[in-house]
């Protein structure tokens, strides 16, 4: 994307503008884009909202945005607050704010340290996630690490490797634990090499598979090798 030779957009105070083709593009107010955006860098730090499809090579959201197409690029970043009404497809996705998609996400990488809910499918190679999530359909990556800090969610989990760990965290954090579930909940998991901690899951089929403390397994169906807590609670387990 050689955008570098057209020009900036920047929206202080309360604006609008067209959509296009820009090098940078900055919303520091209450900022509206009325149709399609393509720029180098998009920066939100105020309240803006992209009523087109967008493609930006970096974008980082430090405010309040909602983007009403699709939004495509190498690198998005999000320390506030971003609701995505279709799909988001980006190669490297960091949240440490809260987002939410209506369709569905693509990424290579996903690194997530906040609130993260998609609607439909969520897809990558990496997946490490941290604090609470919700995917409405299949998450799935070839490496799925996620430490529970809170509720996480999703219909399907399918990867080659998959931890689930508890989150040691610190004293503040377990003053706040009790306020909500610090759990995972699937109705299946799938994968080469599973290991699994505070999991509530219909199936788990892998060829290893390790279920830890504070798991509440359906049905284990492994080829490999098994391994179950003590403190794990597993009703069938099934060797093919």
């Amino acid at each position: 994307m050689e955008l570098k030779n057209n020009g900036d957009l920047v929206i202080n105070g309360l604006g609008s503008s067209n959509g296009g083709q820009f090098n940078i593009v900055t919303v520091n107010g209450r900022g509206t884009i009325n149709s399609d955006l393509e720029c180098s860098e998009f920066e939100c730090n105020g309240s803006g909202a992209i009523h087109g499809d967008i493609r930006a090579h970096t974008a980082k959201v430090n405010g309040t945005a909602r983007f009403k197409g699709t939004v495509e690029g190498q690198k998005l970043t999000v320390e506030g607050t971003a609701k995505f009404e279709k799909n988001l497809f980006v190669k490297d996705l960091k949240v440490s704010g809260k987002v939410t998609v209506g369709g569905r996400v693509k990424c290579e990488k996903i690194k997530l340290r906040g609130l993260f809910k998609v609607e439909e499918d969520c897809e990558a190679e990496i997946f490490k996630g941290e604090y609470r999530f919700t995917v409405g359909g299949l998450l799935n990556a070839d490496q799925v690490n996620i430490k529970i800090y809170g509720e996480c969610k999703a219909k399907e989990i399918g990867g080659q490797t998959i931890i689930v760990k508890q989150h040691k965290g610190s004293f503040i954090g377990a003053l706040f634990k009790p306020l909500f579930k610090a759990q995972l909940e699937t109705d299946l998991i799938e994968g080469d090499k599973i290991e699994l901690e505070n999991t509530i899951a219909k199936v788990v089929r892998g060829n290893q598979v390790r279920i830890g403390a504070n798991c509440q397994i359906g049905i284990v169906e492994y080829t490999d090798e098994f391994s179950q807590d003590k403190n794990a609670i597993v009703n069938d387990v099934r060797k093919a």
